[in-house]
């Protein structure tokens, strides 16, 4: 850039390029947004239920009776493969164990599977749902808002001719489907529900029924064929050395022995009552009620059943398992999302932003006059063309780095910078001035664009009559 006039050579006015590269600035991070790990439904699930293996697993509360159903299994069958099945092997046949462990594999399957599911619990209202079914109870009762509402509850629906009531759940907020009921222990309304089982640590519902079933079945005849083959050993081994030699030689059989003995007639007793459930198609919970009969031609016939025993059972045992409706592993909406704030960094005087994204982000600088490079020319000079078309002035504080430069009243009074070598002259970010309000003092100005300053001629250069001076702060 070459001088145009003027009473002395005017040196050429550079820019002075200063880069502060960091990563956050001081009024970023309030608007940034907050990274949290989203929880999973089973997290904040308001059931009394137990979850492990991240949701996979759901069990009740009350496990206890639980875990002595498993040791007890173990343990029998344990003492059962290490004392009664070598001896039985050798003297009878190799089948005894292979079929013995079938049989204990099968159990604990169907264990664990009706232990470790979700027996159909079904998902309470939300807020609006309930709030929703409360204005149509109010709506069908005929009450108005804050007036009295008549207590009952209860819907009709008509299955198979016959008339079923769908009770209102105070817990859970909805109208409960055909043939489920609230569970007082896990705090859950469960969709076909048969009844809450200590043994196995869970509900027993639409979901675990089949499964359930099939575990004291297959456990009725583990416990049948291991007290037989007990029994049978003992009777070998006493044929040889005589009765109380062989409970001398082996006292696990006799442990074995009194364990079934007295486990045998319940589990046998209970897999007899189910089994007469299902070809009926009635739960436990309908047939301690007395809910239905098993005449078709009385008037509290049961409108679930196919009238058919073969038929039943394979709706109950063969039939289409159904989906989870909780979603236990699925996570969580937020309900107020966080938006991320502005990734320009601050806005902040001689930054390299529009001056509608300067006053939106900095309302101080809205009503401050501004300077062009138009409006103070240099005399004998072009004028400088380029990014720093529009500066928006406020009040700048001198740096401690320019003794010279002070600030009188007025925009015209405007100070020289003076040169006493042919160099430029570099300003830090600290130095930078910065309009009132901003930053306060002493604070760093850090930011990711790049500031300039304009380097000026000397004194002599510029006209008597005009401006003793310009500094000139602008940025690209």
């Amino acid at each position: 850039m070459t001088p145009g006039g003027g009473s002395g050579p005017m040196k050429d006015c550079e820019y002075s390029q200063i880069s502060t590269h960091s990563s956050s600035s001081p009024m970023e991070s309030p608007h940034k947004k907050k990274k949290s790990v989203p929880k999973r439904k089973w997290e904040v699930f308001p059931g009394r239920n137990k979850f492990f293996c991240n949701g996979r697993i759901m069990m009740a509360r009350q496990t206890g009776v639980f875990y002595l159903t498993l040791v007890l299994i173990l343990v029998t069958s344990g003492l059962f493969f290490a004392f009664d099945c070598p001896y039985l092997s050798e003297k009878i046949t190799p089948a005894i164990p292979a079929i013995g462990g079938i049989l204990f594999f099968f159990v604990m399957g169907t264990l664990l599977r009706t232990s470790f599911s979700d027996p159909g619990v079904l998902p309470r209202a939300t807020p609006d749902e309930a709030a929703d079914l409360e204005r149509q109870i109010d709506i069908a009762n005929g009450s108005s808002s804050g007036g009295y509402r008549p207590p009952p509850r209860t819907k009709e629906v008509i299955i198979n001719g016959q008339t079923v009531k769908l009770k209102y759940c105070f817990t859970c907020k909805i109208f409960r489907p055909p043939r489920a009921s609230h569970c007082s222990l896990c705090d859950n309304c469960v969709e076909r529900f048969d009844h809450h089982c200590p043994w196995v640590g869970n509900c027993v519902g639409k979901r675990n029924y089949r499964f359930f079933y099939m575990f004291i079945l297959s456990l009725s005849f583990l416990t049948v064929f291991i007290f037989a083959f007990v029994i049978t050993h003992v009777i070998l081994r006493s044929q040889q050395t005589g009765f109380l030699n062989a409970l001398k030689d082996s006292p696990a059989s006799v442990l074995e022995a009194v364990v079934c003995f007295f486990s045998v007639w319940s589990i046998v007793g209970l897999s007899g009552f189910h089994t007469y459930l299902i070809s009926s198609n009635q739960t436990t919970n309908e047939d301690i009620k007395g809910s239905w009969s098993n005449k078709r031609g009385k008037e509290n016939y049961n409108p679930y059943s196919y009238g058919n025993i073969f038929t039943n059972c394979c709706a109950a045992l063969c039939g289409p398992l159904s989906p989870s409706l909780i979603d236990r592993r699925g996570f969580i909406q937020p309900d107020t999302p966080q938006l991320a704030g502005p990734s320009n960094g601050i806005t902040m005087y001689g930054a390299t932003q529009s001056q509608s994204n300067m006053a939106a982000a900095t309302p101080l600088l809205q009503s401050e006059p501004s300077i062009t490079s138009e409006e103070l020319p240099l005399p004998g000079k072009t004028s400088l063309s380029g990014p720093c078309a529009t500066l928006t002035l406020g009040q700048p504080t001198p740096p401690s780095s320019m003794p010279n430069l002070t600030s009188d009243s007025g925009l015209t009074d405007i100070i020289p910078l003076k040169e006493e070598h042919e160099g430029h002259q570099f300003l830090t970010p600290e130095e930078a001035p910065s309009p009132p309000g901003m930053l306060p003092s002493g604070s760093p100005i850090t930011h990711s664009h790049t500031m300039h300053v304009l380097s000026l001629a000397s004194q002599d250069s510029l006209h008597e009559d005009s401006v003793r001076g310009l500094v000139k702060l602008s940025s690209v």
